[in-house]
């Protein structure tokens, strides 16, 4: 059986789990990661964050161990993503580059409840797990365009909206003249 050498495993997508367990980290060195959804997995993504299509999808860097009991995620996100225009309905194409640092903490609790006081947005709870694809995931929604525009697409202004023509009807016109007739 051929071995595969120790270089081609850093960047072989396959060979990295999605979700890495924290009991087997290695305390004194980096944890690699590379993650490149397949089709069927960018378009359930796709589906979930409400774009119309997703054709590439890259996160990678690493996990280290950060003070005595944390661990800190560095990342970078790398995506094509098609919406639809805000504007026209077209599609645009946007291309994503983003740097991604989360913060694992054990002395972090998950938020319970409808209100959520926002604090760092980096720091994360550490469980049993760091899940790489959550991470991936909320980092491509937070990076996506909120009002994405197909190009030369504008919203009417208030000084292009042509003035209603003045209402010519007046339903009561005769009224007066009925009243002093009946009187």
């Amino acid at each position: 059986m051929p071995q595969t050498p120790p270089d081609q495993n850093r960047t072989d997508p396959q060979a990295h789990p999605q979700r890495l367990r924290v009991a087997h980290l290695n305390p004194n060195a980096a944890t690699p990661f590379l993650l490149r959804p397949d089709g069927e997995t960018r378009a359930a993504i796709a589906a979930e964050l409400g774009v119309e299509a997703l054709p590439k999808l890259e996160f990678r860097g690493e996990v280290r161990p950060e003070g005595a009991q944390g661990w800190r995620l560095d990342g970078q996100l790398a995506a094509r993503v098609t919406q639809a225009c805000v504007v026209t309905l077209k599609p645009v194409r946007s291309e994503i580059g983003e740097a991604v640092r989360l913060r694992y903490s054990p002395h972090i609790a998950t938020p319970e409840g409808d209100e959520v006081e926002m604090g760092d947005e980096t720091l994360e709870p550490l469980g049993a797990f760091i899940d790489l694809t959550a991470a991936m995931i909320e980092a491509l929604a937070l990076a996506l365009p909120a009002y994405p525009r197909a190009e030369g697409a504008e919203l009417a202004t208030p000084e292009d909206v042509a003035e209603p023509a003045e209402d010519t009807r007046r339903p009561f016109a005769g009224l007066d003249k009925l009243l002093k007739r009946d009187g």
